[in-house]
């Protein structure tokens, strides 16, 4: 980021609803849009063009959806974090967005109240989750050691690249967020409208 002024590239097939999230974006002095995309394929070129900092990227579009740009944007090692926006709150099916290297996501339902932190965590090296997509992402992970306890392989860079300092977690209770993050091997930061907390 150049003089903490963080840039957002914003990626969805409905303008009306980038016209939105560009609205609640400019409240915020230290966050700057320099591109829209329509589709996951504008987004991936535009990424690469633009280097923003953080990809808005919505997760259901034409051509190619925001997970498919994710995985291009990875391959193609874009140092951009991705902030997955998407209507669904199933959390377990979003597991794989993270695995394929997405910085977190957000429920658009949500975006008025908790877009600009999000991007502003995501943007530092944070991970920005609901709580139940924390659990699931937790099951995953013990469910992976289960199936690899004897596996002495080093981790893989792309991997390691991965791996946040710490997850953020949208508003819970503490000792949920406690428990959950012990489960992924992490710390976590419980982030509230008004303030942030460390726990774990």
């Amino acid at each position: 980021m150049d003089n903490d002024v963080i840039t957002v590239l914003l990626a969805d097939d409905h303008a009306v609803v980038r016209y939105g999230l560009k609205a609640v974006l400019q409240t915020a002095p230290d966050i700057t849009v320099i591109g829209e995309a329509t589709n996951g394929r504008e987004a991936v070129d535009a990424a690469m063009r633009l280097k923003p900092d953080v990809v808005v990227m919505d997760l259901s579009m034409d051509i190619m959806d925001g997970a498919a740009a994710t995985r291009e944007l990875q391959r193609l090692t874009s140092p951009a974090r991705i902030l997955i926006l998407t209507m669904h709150a199933e959390d377990e099916h979003l597991v794989r967005l993270l695995e394929a290297g997405a910085s977190g996501y957000l429920v658009k339902n949500a975006a008025d109240r908790e877009l600009v932190d999000a991007v502003r965590m995501v943007a530092r090296g944070d991970q920005y989750l609901r709580l139940g997509a924390v659990r699931a992402l937790a099951a995953s992970r013990l469910s992976s050691r289960s199936h690899d306890i004897a596996a002495t392989a080093m981790p893989t860079h792309s991997a390691m690249r991965r791996a946040p300092a710490r997850l953020v977690i949208a508003p819970a209770p503490a000792r949920d967020i406690t428990e959950a993050a012990r489960r992924c091997g992490t710390s976590a930061t419980a982030h509230g409208s008004s303030r942030s907390r460390r726990v774990g």
